[in-house]
């Protein structure tokens, strides 16, 4: 009977939680298409390039095809070693709107992404500045479409969740549980509430004031700050400017990575980095990890627990364990299928969840031990250590 009880505990715990994590995301403004604006003020659409040449060209033509009117594209060259340079040149000389800043050298106290932006903002002429990474694509009428939302919220700071592109297994199999486990660090409700302290912005895609970015010291003031994106919503907000998050997946679209090994060294950069200086965050991300091991180990060996019982003499009770394991993964994969089906991978994705589960746990946990040993971590050549 003991082990009955410590079951149907689980059980019902595994449920609320299940439940509670899978209902963190409400994202009540979403960006529908519009047509152009009759009054177009300029827009400077910014995008930093370091070794982009799988990801430049596509992102740069989809934003030179906006039908927004009034707009320049200024792309900063980050000293790329590969043919991100070349492709650039190509694309500047078929049009005139397109400028390509060199970028310099990276100076002492400064990460690469907030000067690569503060060298690019420097030279835009718009009121608004709208921030775009190079693996990210914009649909003809993104910028109309985030224009009229930003104008419709009186948003200050616009930015929006972006449709993740998925390819390959490995990037269905993790990329959804990241998305889920974010959601629950920084629910989109309680950013947009200007009550609250919770502020977030995605890097792919940041529709700014100018004024308002000059008044809150733009990348200058965040310039060791390598997740800016966060920093920056937060100087904005606690500023007492208007920070607004979107659902953008009707206009905008990110392929993050491509591989395991990409996505290994962008998210345990990424989580190292977001948990580094607040340990509320970190832990949180060790209550995440937990779980997700939990998930990963624990979930598909409960039910064989119960039938190991039942074949040596456990009876109902054990058929009572392998009941409630099987409910509880019954449950979790349904939800799973869902969030499959909405980021449009076949549902049967939701089967792996212990897999990508597993792989997210060691993300956690390797980034984790980064901020607590003091490592630092790679990327794109360059070396962030704890005190940057």
């Amino acid at each position: 009977m003991l082990y009955l009880i410590i079951s149907t505990m689980l059980f019902v715990l595994a449920i609320i939680i299940v439940h509670w994590i899978h209902n963190q995301y409400h994202l009540d403004i979403v960006v529908t298409p519009a047509p152009p604006p009759g009054s177009a003020p300029m827009v400077s659409v910014c995008i930093p390039a370091r070794n982009e040449e799988n990801n430049i060209r596509r992102c740069v033509e989809a934003v030179l095809r906006q039908d927004y009117p009034n707009f320049e594209v200024i792309v900063l060259d980050d000293r790329s070693t590969d043919s991100t340079s070349e492709i650039l040149r190509q694309l500047a000389a078929q049009n005139d709107r397109l400028k390509i800043l060199s970028g310099s050298d990276l100076p002492d106290g400064w990460a690469g992404k907030p000067h690569a932006l503060y060298q690019a903002s420097a030279f835009a002429k718009g009121e608004w500045l709208c921030f775009v990474d190079a693996d990210t694509f914009l649909e003809p009428n993104a910028l109309s479409s985030v224009y009229a939302k930003a104008i419709e919220t009186n948003a200050d700071l616009f930015t929006v969740m972006t449709k993740q592109i998925l390819g390959t297994f490995w990037e269905r199999t993790v990329m959804p549980l990241v998305m889920t486990a974010l959601s629950v660090g920084f629910s989109p409700r309680k950013v947009n509430d200007p009550k609250r302290q919770d502020a977030i912005a995605n890097g792919q895609f940041i529709f700014i004031r100018q004024s308002a970015y000059d008044a809150v010291g733009g990348h200058e003031r965040i310039k060791d700050q390598i997740v800016e994106d966060k920093a920056l919503s937060e100087n904005i907000k606690w500023s007492g400017y208007r920070l607004i998050v979107a659902g953008g997946s009707q206009v905008v679209g990110t392929r993050m990575y491509t591989s395991l090994p990409e996505m290994w060294e962008g998210w345990t950069k990424n989580i190292y980095l977001g948990l580094r200086d607040q340990p509320y965050l970190l832990l949180l991300g060790a209550f995440g990890a937990t779980l997700a091991l939990m998930a990963a180990l624990f979930l598909p060996v409960w039910p064989l627990l119960g039938l190991i019982w039942h074949l040596h003499g456990g009876g109902w009770k054990a058929f009572g364990v392998i009941l409630e394991a099987l409910l509880v993964l019954g449950y979790l994969i349904v939800i799973r299928a869902r969030i499959a089906q909405g980021m449009e991978i076949p549902r049967w994705y939701a089967l792996t969840t212990p897999l990508g589960a597993g792989v997210f746990a060691a993300m956690m946990l390797t980034s984790a031990w980064k901020v607590i040993s003091g490592q630092g971590v790679t990327w794109r050549g360059r070396k962030y250590q704890p005190g940057l």
